[in-house]
């Protein structure tokens, strides 16, 4: 059973830092892409950043040079080291691979993170709220 657990989510000021954490199971989890979403306007998952199994990393545009994505193959964890947040970093974030299945990861969903697709596993999601 392919299994996500996030932590790490947190309420801080703008400027402030968190690092969000999330451990699998039930796959593979050096071959596999990871990445991080969040809910934006116009009904769509943004993918915020994301890790191959060989290490190449992703961001999206509004997160370059704030947030570093990591893994420790040891821990079958992923990080998300987010830093110099803003309040539109806001959201519920979440964890997400195709694991088993082996495919990459879309940038962008249409419809809510969290919502069962094909092919993809999802954790449980971690609030991040920043302050202004």
């Amino acid at each position: 059973e392919v299994q996500l657990v996030e932590s790490g989510g947190g309420s801080v000021q703008e400027g402030g830092s968190l690092r969000l954490s999330c451990t699998a199971s039930g796959f593979s989890f050096d071959d596999s892409e990871m990445g991080w979403y969040r809910q934006v306007p116009g009904n769509e998952c943004e993918l915020v950043s994301s890790i191959s199994g060989g290490g190449r990393t992703y961001y999206s545009v509004s997160v370059t040079g704030r947030f570093t994505i990591s893994q420790d193959n040891a821990k079958n964890t992923v990080y998300l080291q987010m830093n110099s947040l803003k309040p539109e970093d806001t959201d519920v974030y979440y964890c997400a691979t195709s694991g088993p299945f082996l495919e990459r990861l879309w940038h962008g969903l249409s419809g809510l993170c969290g919502a069962y697709r094909e092919n993809i596993f999802w954790g449980q999601g971690t609030q991040v709220t920043v302050s202004s």
